[in-house]
């Protein structure tokens, strides 16, 4: 889908590939069609700009944690908003910012600029902006002063922020905002700081005046019949932007250094075709060694000492009612449910908090970018480009927004491709088992364990790409890449410690709902009675008479093969497709659920972990460390969780879903048996 934007009008022209030889009629295009701003409701500013420009550093130092995040009308593309409160020296009023898809034209070839542009013409059900805020890198001055050329075509209020200006300055490139408003027939220019903030009153000043009356941006004219051929106009009018974007950069008169930088030399490694992949793995290697050394003591801290805090606390209030009050349903409830699921959540905090620390660093460096250059060539081999790597990258860190990432890819089934693959991105909640695990069968190579599961799961992508390229997507050549790098930065500490909160608490907010009432769920099955040696509702001795015990059962043998039929493990895999936060929950609850408090059977063992490996030791006849291992790939492999099945059918439909799901299961079963079958040889 793209759209052409006329002179005298502000609604595109929808088309796709069958109409490039068609006429059409430049009169029918209707102002009617959008939809208009509401008199008495807040007035609506739209930021748009490049992407890596800074334009979302800017929206959210604006506006904080005061933002919501939507899809847009119609589709599942992610659009930010949030009320600004400005205070003027007429009075104060609220006006509402909308952050939008970085884009590098209005003439859309993705869903993300599909959003942008459509939220800058009032199409798809969106108002019309009342004041355009164009954000434009002064390092980069040329894309995105072709971007404005387009944006000024609309006759809307425009404010310009400029940004990056001290990078540009360090390149003796400095834009003077009074230059290039003139250069601009007057149109306000702000420079700032999207990072720190800096010239934020500035830029709500110049809203502000814009609102007052400044004179509206004169787009550009290009002669033309009523009825035109389409391809001719948009020759016509992309040869017309490129000339005005020209002159206005003469009039800049900026000097282009021809002196090799810093930033040069760092590209010159971080970019070769084999050094830069070992720095890549390198630089991954030291991400996850750094998370499991330092979440390990503060996940058993959280496990251990704050678990025997709020188990005494417990003890303490049902003391009150009597010695007898500990013994019935509603305290084991909030022991072995309630409060397995709270600490199963503070479990991953720190895991999660230095996770999206330290990719919340890459990223602000600008290093991520590098890796799609660096991983374009491996990417070619399954029928995608460089780009289609950092939605991947993102499923390392959860596989949901990797899903919804994958919408600024310009090709539907690159997109579907690309999508297929992600769950096989280990994600930040796999990695909590594979922590556990890796602690607990080989404590002194943890990190290194830990490590080479994502090492694996990158291998299982390029190798489930290279089979579905030549099986589903037979056919699918990738574009040559052309991808804008984002200068090197040094990472702001507000920047990041904002980012990992908002993250971090998106996720507890998703995660810890799905996880308590999961748990919470399994204590009930583990207390509901389903063969004839068990009592009553919470009277069941031994787990396996009830309900849990009984479909645990039912499934464990189908994993013999892979040496972890135990029944803990399996049952877990099977609350796991729901949630993988949840595997190690819902184990450490059915441990505890195997150990009647004052019966001499089953007696308390030693620690999760020692129990975790007796029980392996046990599936596997002497083969422990092959069935965790064995374990750790099934986890890695399978359907990541139901949230994720959930996106992939609201973003592909429901067939590819469930290819996807069951791709995943046989890809997991298969990787399991062989590596066990293979391992048990040698370990």
């Amino acid at each position: 889908m793209a759209a052409l934007f006329d002179g005298q009008h502000s609604a595109p022209i929808r088309f796709d590939e069958q109409t490039a030889d068609r006429k059409i009629d430049l009169s029918a295009i209707r102002e009617a069609d959008r939809k208009p701003h509401v008199d008495g409701s807040p007035r609506r500013v739209v930021f748009v700009g490049n992407p890596n420009v800074g334009k979302s550093s800017l929206f959210n130092a604006l506006l904080g944690a005061k933002t919501r995040t939507m899809n847009a009308p119609g589709t599942t593309v992610s659009i930010t908003s949030g009320q600004y409160r400005y205070d003027g020296p007429d009075g104060s009023e609220e006006w509402q910012f909308v952050d939008t898809p970085g884009t590098y034209s209005l003439s859309p070839m993705s869903p993300d600029e599909q959003v942008a542009a459509d939220a800058l013409t009032g199409n798809a059900g969106m108002p019309v902006p009342d004041l355009v805020v164009m954000v434009l890198d002064a390092t980069a001055m040329s894309r995105s002063l072709y971007l404005l050329s387009m944006v000024a075509e609309l006759g809307l209020p425009t404010v310009v922020a400029l940004t990056m200006n001290d990078l540009a300055a360090r390149r003796d490139c400095r834009i003077e905002p009074a230059r290039l408003s003139q250069l601009l027939d007057g149109m306000p220019v702000v420079s700032l700081d999207g990072r720190t903030g800096e010239g934020q009153d500035r830029l709500a000043s110049a809203i502000a005046a814009s609102f007052a009356g400044t004179p509206l941006p004169q787009g550009l004219r290009i002669p033309a019949d009523d009825a035109i051929d389409v391809r001719e106009w948009t020759e016509s009018r992309a040869d017309a932007r490129f000339d005005w974007t020209a002159r206005v950069l003469r009039g800049l008169d900026l000097k282009a250094s021809d002196k090799t930088t810093l930033s040069d030399r760092v590209d010159r490694v971080l970019l070769h075709p084999v050094f830069g992949i070992l720095v890549f793995l390198a630089v991954m290697y030291t991400v996850f060694q750094a998370t499991t050394t330092l979440a390990g003591p503060m996940q058993d801290w959280f496990d251990v000492t704050v678990r025997g805090w709020c188990t005494d606390g417990i003890d303490w209030l049902f003391g009150l009612f009597g010695p007898s009050a500990s013994d019935g349903w509603l305290y084991s409830l909030l022991v072995d449910g309630v409060l397995d699921g709270v600490i199963t959540v503070l479990t991953f905090i720190p895991v999660m908090g230095i996770m999206f620390l330290l990719l919340s660093m890459l990223e602000d460096s600008g290093y991520l970018a590098r890796a799609a250059f660096v991983m374009d060539r491996a990417m070619r081999a399954l029928g995608l480009d460089g780009r289609a790597f950092l939605p991947i990258v993102v499923g390392f860190g959860c596989n949901l927004p990797a899903l919804a990432a994958t919408r600024t890819l310009p090709d539907s089934r690159q997109r579907v491709l690309t999508g297929m693959l992600i769950p096989f991105a280990s994600c930040s909640a796999r990695l909590t088992v594979f922590l556990v695990l890796a602690h607990a069968f080989f404590p002194q190579q943890a990190g290194l364990v830990v490590f080479l599961m994502y090492v694996a799961s990158v291998l299982l992508i390029l190798l489930v790409g290279v089979l579905l390229r030549h099986t589903m997507f037979r056919g699918l050549t990738p574009e040559p890449l052309m991808l804008a790098l984002p200068p090197y930065q040094c990472p702001r500490a507000v920047q990041l410690v904002r980012s990992v909160v908002v993250r971090l608490w998106q996720f507890i907010r998703g995660a810890s709902v799905i996880i308590i009432s999961m748990i919470v769920a399994l204590w009930l099955l583990q207390g509901i009675p389903a063969t004839a040696n068990a009592g009553g509702f919470g009277e069941v001795d031994d787990v396996h008479d009830s309900a849990y015990g009984v479909l645990a059962d039912a499934v464990s043998p189908v994993f013999a093969p892979a040496g972890f039929d135990d029944w803990h493990a399996s049952a877990a895999l099977i609350t796991g497709f729901v949630a993988k936060e949840v595997v190690i929950g819902s184990m450490s609850q059915s441990y505890h659920a195997d150990e009647p408090d004052e019966s001499g059977q089953n007696a308390d063992k030693g620690t999760f972990g020692q129990k975790l490996r007796a029980s392996f030791e046990q599936s596997s006849h002497g083969h422990g460390k092959a069935a965790a291992i064995a374990f750790l790939l099934f986890t890695l492999a399978y359907t990541p969780c139901l949230a994720t099945v959930a996106e992939l059918r609201r973003q592909y439909g429901t067939k590819v879903a469930a290819q996807s799901v069951c791709l995943s299961l046989a890809v997991a079963y298969v990787l399991a048996v062989v590596a066990f079958q293979l391992l048990r040889l040698v370990l």
